[in-house]
């Protein structure tokens, strides 16, 4: 499985973030996070509960994700992406199947290492992949929410950031030929400077939040 992690010097003077191929156990689950059954989606956590200051984007650490999926022919596996909704900033992760579980795991080992602030909360639709948010909650304490049926527009920085990936993740690709070197290089590709950023790229902003996040947390 792909490991993600964003390290950053509590100095304030660097953040990296470094791609790496990690084999790890399967964690047991807490019994706190189990699904009840027949549970699926809350309807407390639906989009339209979502603070303003996420909705705003007036607030860092809150994340939407998705599924980038690929021609039936090549199988259940499939891409992760994320990206954080201030700095644009995005991470994508391979997975070899569909089920909730090894995606939640994906998501737990890419946003561990980051300090609380800075994965607030992450915005999903609700595909059969991210049933398993219970687990997530009960891992790292991010909260989640979920946009209304057949609605995935309402996270439309995640799907904007798939359109963008589409150019190297096309459906005819293999995804399980595609390598941690790959992963990263789409990250660089998709991290230009932005307009909306003050021509500055997610990389540079994400960095600027995330150690002011370590400074106030400190």
């Amino acid at each position: 499985d792909l490991q993600v992690r964003v390290f950053g010097r509590w100095s304030g003077d660097q953040v990296v973030a470094t791609f790496a191929r990690a084999s790890r156990p399967t964690p047991t689950t807490p019994c706190h996070a189990r699904r009840k059954h027949g549970q699926r989606f809350s309807p407390e956590l639906n989009i339209l509960r979502r603070p303003d200051t996420v909705a705003s984007r007036k607030q860092f650490g809150h994340w939407e994700c998705d599924l980038i999926q690929f021609r039936k022919k090549f199988g259940k596996a499939n891409v992760t992406s994320l990206v954080e909704r201030v700095s644009r900033f995005a991470i994508f992760l391979r997975n070899n199947d569909r089920q909730s579980r090894p995606v939640m795991d994906g998501l737990v080992q890419a946003l561990q290492a980051l300090p609380h602030l800075a994965r607030r909360s992450i915005t999903f639709d609700r595909g059969t992949e991210f049933t398993d948010w219970p687990y997530l909650q009960a891992s790292i304490g991010t909260q989640t929410w979920f946009c209304d049926p057949q609605s995935p527009w309402q996270k439309g920085t995640v799907e904007n950031t798939n359109r963008r990936a589409r150019k190297w993740l096309s459906r005819e690709v293999d995804p399980l030929s595609v390598t941690d070197a790959d992963l990263i290089e789409i990250c660089n590709r998709h991290g230009t400077p932005r307009k909306c950023l003050g021509y500055r790229t997610p990389a540079e902003v994400f960095r600027k939040k995330l150690l002011a996040q370590m400074r106030y947390a400190g």
